[in-house]
């Protein structure tokens, strides 16, 4: 057996990059031979990753340990090890490149006769999962998942208060001794570890198996997972389902299946960060088939901004005139959806099917859809799950478009099939989801492309009540949580303050940083339903920023990052059609960005349309200015950035116009 695992992967060395010694020490190296993992599957299984001839995971342990006494990775009898070289182009409907290219190195290891781990390696990261193929159910009691990071290394970590949360906090930056031993890291954990690399720790194909979370050891860090909920109870403000005990064991699952990817990014630069693309790349297929009917686009919302319309003539609030208001702002403008947020139900009710009084939803519907206006309806997702099929069916007929589903807060086994079964069940309908309260992206973009949007980001509502470092963290997560998937941030604030004059308001919210930095996160951030969070009579004062905003695409063939440095400033281009939008943000911290813009087509003349910071921006953190120049793939765009500041840009070819 031994000479025969040998002799398999030497055939296959030449074209997939493995290797193997005395047939339990195994090696893959990537395409281009810059990133090399070693597996042992001696005594236990284990795999070290080196990047450019540099150590930068030390041997880690991995393997899963099941109820019945079996544990993957301990006590093993290693069959066949098979590898492959692949190359193909991946289609990615509605994500940041409508297309990329997928090129890795695989080695597949038996480690018994029921049970394989599987490796690939990339140029730019490298990812191992396990597979099963037991009769009947299977009980996972626990993972084991160590990332033993060579020397030194610096984590950008975010700190959840559990394992029961909504994944919205801000990133600390410390060194192994000063992480936080009672308080879970949220993936993904960005590691820096100097020469070796700029590392994200993140995962994949998450489905029917709780999220990771990782806490240190002695030696590094190990993954953490929730275990299944045990019993439930429902909170009465919103009969939102809240777990109240646990079992013992993390999954009870099909014994025959995939588990999640565990995923190392690894690149040169920060900058190539946010367009690292394992998440989407290791995520299970498209499962609903055609995708014709889902629409990316910009809403109109009332929640944000606590329904803030002035001399409306009525009383703002969970009402039909209301939502009219803000459905003819969205047809005036030309955004594609409005949502109604929570109240059109009653949310101690909860029952999606019965509309509140004030509120008449078949009119609205009628309203909206004669301006060309899409609505979406908010719902706990626990209360829409109780009646998924009937609501799904019956608001689909009335002609909504989807879903803004909230307070889900948790990633065990049970939240994560929940998930998957909304996700399916409105795609039948063609129903898209924007979800809320939700943990991280894990691909399912690419599973369940309806699912639009994510949030699990420290998000502009957190300003409502608290008084962050947003800026910061804006330049933060586009380099961290932002590459597992979208996120709705939900940008647009016009009541703008400089670090000293920012106040906690919650009926009336302000945000941290210029105008011009809000107007950044539209290209920014990854979002295919991206809010204009602020109120209709707010943007209408202002006709020349917010037909700016709103006419940035939300959906884009190409994606690049100009410039970036995490928690400093980031510049990121995007190519829609024929146009380029470039968007710039710093923290706290004035800047002068001075960037070629190379990405155009040569030959070609274009003219740039600029929303960026004024010269007073820094004490009148709303005050901008929009200019326009001639500019081609020659051109040198230097901007100044205000504290907080940014900027957006709209490139369109002048023959085009």
């Amino acid at each position: 057996m031994k000479y025969l695992r040998s002799l398999i992967i030497a055939l296959a060395a030449v074209s997939a990059g493995c290797s193997s010694s005395d047939g339990t020490a195994l090696r893959v190296s990537s395409p281009d031979g810059s990133l090399v993992v070693e597996i042992s599957a001696a005594d236990s299984l284990t795999y070290a990753v080196t990047r450019h001839g540099l150590p930068l995971l030390d041997r880690s342990a991995i393997g899963m340990r099941f109820a019945d006494g079996r544990t993957l990775g301990r006590d093993m009898r290693p069959g066949r090890a098979a590898c492959r070289r692949v190359a193909r182009t991946v289609r990615a409907p509605f994500y940041r490149q409508a297309e990329f290219e997928d090129e890795f190195n695989e080695l597949r290891l038996a480690l018994d006769d029921r049970s394989t781990v599987v490796f690939r390696v990339y140029d730019d990261g490298c990812a191992y999962r396990f597979e099963t193929s037991f009769d009947g159910e299977c009980t996972v009691e626990n993972e084991i998942a160590e990332f033993n990071f060579s020397g030194r290394p610096v984590y950008t970590a975010a700190f959840s208060d559990g394992m029961c949360n909504a994944f919205q906090f801000c990133y600390d930056r410390c060194q192994a001794d000063s992480l936080r031993s009672d308080k879970p890291i949220i993936l993904p954990l960005a590691v820096d570890c100097g020469p070796a690399g700029r590392v994200l720790v993140c995962e994949s194909d998450l489905e029917s198996y709780p999220g990771m979370f990782l806490t240190p050891t002695a030696d590094g860090l190990r993954g953490l997972f929730a275990c299944v909920p045990d019993s439930c109870y429902n909170h009465s403000r919103r009969c939102q389902r809240k777990v109240a005990t646990r079992h013992d064991f993390i999954a009870r699952t099909a014994g025959a299946r995939t588990y999640p990817w565990r995923i190392l990014v690894a690149v040169d630069d920060d900058a190539q960060l946010p367009v690292n693309n394992l998440v989407y790349a290791l995520a299970s297929e498209n499962r609903i088939g055609d995708t014709s009917w889902i629409k990316p686009g910009k809403s109109a919302w009332e929640w944000w901004n606590d329904y803030g319309l002035a001399d409306a003539g009525f009383k703002p609030g969970v009402n039909t005139a209301t939502y009219k208001a803000y459905i003819d702002f969205a047809a005036e403008y030309g955004l594609e959806y409005a949502v109604l947020d929570e109240g059109w139900y009653d949310p101690a009710g909860g029952d999606v099917m019965t509309v509140i009084p004030d509120v008449d939803l078949e009119e609205l519907i009628g309203y909206a859809s004669s301006k060309n206006v899409g609505l979406f309806l908010w719902a706990v997702a626990n209360v829409l799950d109780d009646k998924l099929e009937e609501a799904c069916e019956y608001y689909s007929g009335l002609g909504i478009k989807g879903f803004k589903v909230d307070f889900i807060d948790r990633d065990d086994q049970l939240a994560v099939e929940l998930v998957y079964r909304l996700a399916s069940v409105a795609a039948e309908y063609r129903l898209q989801l924007d979800l809320h309260g939700i943990y991280k992206p894990t691909g399912l973009n690419r599973t369940y492309p309806n699912i639009l949007n994510f949030e699990g980001v420290f998000g502009l509502e957190e300003v409502k009540w608290s008084n962050p470092d947003m800026p910061s963290y804006d330049v933060t997560f586009p380099f961290i949580r932002m590459v597992q998937g979208p996120v709705d941030y939900t940008p647009g604030a016009y009541r703008n303050a400089t670090r000293d004059g920012f106040a906690i308001d919650y009926r009336r919210p302000m945000s941290q940083g210029t105008r011009a930095h809000q107007a950044a996160a539209y290209v920014v951030f990854d979002s295919p339903l991206a809010m204009l969070c602020d109120s209709p009579s707010l943007y209408e004062a202002e006709p020349d920023c917010t037909r700016f905003i709103a006419s940035i695409p939300v959906a884009c063939d190409r994606t690049e990052i100009v410039a970036g440095r995490m928690g400093e400033y980031i510049v990121t281009a995007r190519r829609c059609g024929e146009e380029w939008y470039v968007g710039g943000m710093t923290d706290w911290t004035p800047r002068e960005l001075g960037f070629a813009l190379s990405f155009l087509d040569e030959d070609r003349a274009y003219t740039a349309e600029i929303l960026a910071d004024s010269d007073t921006s820094d004490v009148e953190p709303q005050r901008y200015v929009i200019s326009r120049r001639a500019v081609d793939s020659r051109t040198t765009l230097d901007m100044r950035l205000a504290p907080g500041g940014g900027f957006a840009i709209a490139i369109r070819p002048r023959d085009a116009m």
